[in-house]
């Protein structure tokens, strides 16, 4: 068995290797500031199947070339010291794909969404295309549909948290960006708590005025109004009722989303060392020592060669249809 990265033990849990950077999408440079140059060096990714099609699969690769899973082996923090975390981008602002990492396949691709036999996409509420922000994910967290928010009274929904990026920038699927963390809000889907993070790149170019939840008031006024209206109504064009949240809407702020961050971290942890029942979760992993489910590069190959990487006819993106919501 080949020797792993190794892994720096931090307040929050693991980090493997270096300390991880962004995807770029093609043709494009990362941008200012540190971090933003380190952005092309450790991740990249690899298409299979053709893009709107039920085979479509985005699989990860770090800077050795070797296949991870975004889910779990990429690191949650990018230090250990400041408010700085990875985030995985999952949707485009202003897409309608519904791109989600598949946390029940191995090694957690990005995949377009099935509902009822049918690829997933979210409707056009007026005045808003799409999704408003750059959606994504922070890695090694879980919410554990079997553990009660002690905030909420909801239990989790079996998901690594909701990330809602606010910078100016439209970002690719499969990104990873450092962000960081200004607040939360607590949206209850079906009964279980569906957490979304707001956060921003810090190689957007205003990164530096934004703190904490009140900055986004400051300075992007509407953002979070418009934020709280797109979940309140985005599954009504489906026929289902108005999304409900805790704390009657209210978004909260810097310090209370990282404790929300840490205990779902934590989750993640119980999970890939099977202290707790994943279910169909996949935890199979290539750099997380002592984890049950971890597999060699040669095993995470032959995962990924098991999808076709034929480009097989897909679907257009969906029609644009605008919805009318009124009372």
């Amino acid at each position: 068995m080949r020797a792993l990265l190794p892994l720096l033990r931090t307040g929050w849990g693991w980090r493997a290797g270096p300390p991880a950077a962004a995807r770029l999408p093609r043709g494009k440079s990362a941008g200012p500031g540190p971090h933003g140059a380190m952005a092309q060096a450790f991740y990249r990714t690899e298409e299979r199947g053709q893009l709107y099609s039920p085979d479509y699969r985005l699989f990860f690769k770090n800077v050795a070339g070797h296949y991870i899973s975004p889910f779990h082996d990429i690191p949650l923090k990018v230090d250990s010291t400041e408010n700085l975390f990875n985030m995985v981008v999952e949707v485009p602002r202003w897409t309608n794909a519904k791109m989600e990492i598949a946390t029940e396949e191995p090694l957690n691709p990005i995949k377009q969404d099935i509902k009822n036999g049918k690829l997933r996409y979210v409707a056009n509420i007026f005045p808003h295309k799409g999704y408003i922000w750059n959606y994504g994910a922070l890695p090694q967290t879980w919410e554990d549909p079997h553990q009660k928010d002690k905030s909420t009274d909801c239990c989790g929904d079996n998901d690594p948290i909701d990330v809602c990026e606010i910078g100016s920038k439209v970002l690719s699927c499969g990104e990873i960006i450092h962000v960081k963390i200004l607040g939360i809000l607590a949206l209850i889907d079906q009964g279980e708590t569906d957490w979304k993070i707001i956060a921003i790149n810090v190689n957007d170019p205003e990164a530096s005025k934004f703190h904490d939840i009140d900055d986004v008031k400051k300075y992007k006024p509407g953002y979070l109004e418009a934020t709280l209206n797109w979940f309140r109504f985005y599954k009504v064009p489906e026929g289902k009722p108005e999304n409900q949240f805790a704390f009657n809407g209210e978004f909260k702020n810097k310090a209370f989303a990282l404790e929300v961050i840490k205990s779902t971290h934590e989750c993640w942890k119980t999970l890939l060392m099977k202290k707790c029942d994943g279910g169909a979760i996949s935890c199979t992993n290539v750099q997380v020592c002592g984890s049950p489910f971890h597999c060699t590069q040669e095993e995470a190959r032959s995962i990924v060669e098991l999808v076709s990487s034929s480009p097989n006819k897909g679907s257009k993106e969906e029609e644009q249809v605008w919805h009318f919501l009124g009372k």
